[in-house]
């Protein structure tokens, strides 16, 4: 082995062995499958949609009392409302993909997301769904009929709270991104100016704020980046002075 290779499986130990060691404190920015994206994806307007939900109900039963309209949603949603707006989640995700023509599976941007969302059809596929479980509830007399028929006649105010919430989910969602940049710019500001303290503030932040973001590829190899940056340096004892050879090779591993 020459020297050039030592170096390198040495650079390599340091990063992965700071890898390891604050796992417990990391978010998994390792490299983003359609499986684990999609899960994500799919939690997030999960939430959404049964924040939405929470919300409509209210303006449309407005008489009802706080825990009788959350008897009245989780009524709904099992008796089949949740795995309606799963399946419509699914169709709008996958759909959008090959609407938009991902090969890879995999999202790299928000307004990917938005578009298949757009084009995948989610209301629509939420509102076939709750037509369904409001004929069934009142089949079955689940539900009185004086409540479905609110609900049914206030059905449009229920898809557009919806509509809304999934609108500022993707807003949200930019402003998140656009955070990470500009921890990335703190961060890089600070390096120059040889301030530890101030990097290790803008890392923090950086990981809290990729908390709450859908896992993509592009906001996440920068992320990735700085990470394996900042944690060669802390297992250096925090000596700024990396080679260009350093930080080559930490870009590398990302």
């Amino acid at each position: 082995m020459n020297i050039e290779e030592e170096k390198n499986n040495m650079y390599n130990q340091i990063i992965n062995h700071s890898l390891i060691k604050e796992n417990n404190q990391n978010l998994n920015i390792n490299s983003i499958t359609k499986e684990n994206q999609n899960q994500f994806l799919e939690t997030t307007l999960g939430k959404t949609i049964n924040n939405a939900l929470d919300i409509g109900l209210r303006l449309i039963l407005p008489d009802i009392i706080e825990n009788q309209i959350i008897e009245i949603k989780d009524t709904l949603l099992e008796s089949g409302l949740k795995d309606g707006v799963q399946k419509a989640i699914d169709i709008s995700i996958e759909f959008g993909k090959s609407a938009l023509g991902i090969v890879t599976g995999k999202f790299d941007n928000i307004s990917q997301i938005q578009t298949a969302v757009e084009k995948g059809g989610i209301i629509d596929n939420v509102s076939d769904s709750l037509d369904v479980v409001l004929n069934y509830t009142n089949k079955k007399g689940i539900l009185p009929k004086n409540i479905i028929t609110m609900i049914k006649s206030g059905k449009n105010i229920l898809l557009d709270n919806i509509q809304n919430n999934l609108q500022k989910t993707m807003t949200n969602q930019i402003k998140g991104i656009e955070k990470i940049d500009q921890y990335i710019q703190t961060w890089n500001k600070a390096l120059k100016e040889e301030n530890f303290s101030k990097m290790e503030q803008s890392y923090v932040k950086l990981k809290k704020e990729l908390e709450n973001l859908i896992p993509l590829e592009n906001t996440l190899k920068k992320a990735r980046e700085l990470e394996n940056l900042h944690l060669l340096i802390k297992n250096k004892g925090n000596d700024l002075s990396l080679s260009e050879e350093e930080i080559g090779l930490a870009k590398k591993l990302v």
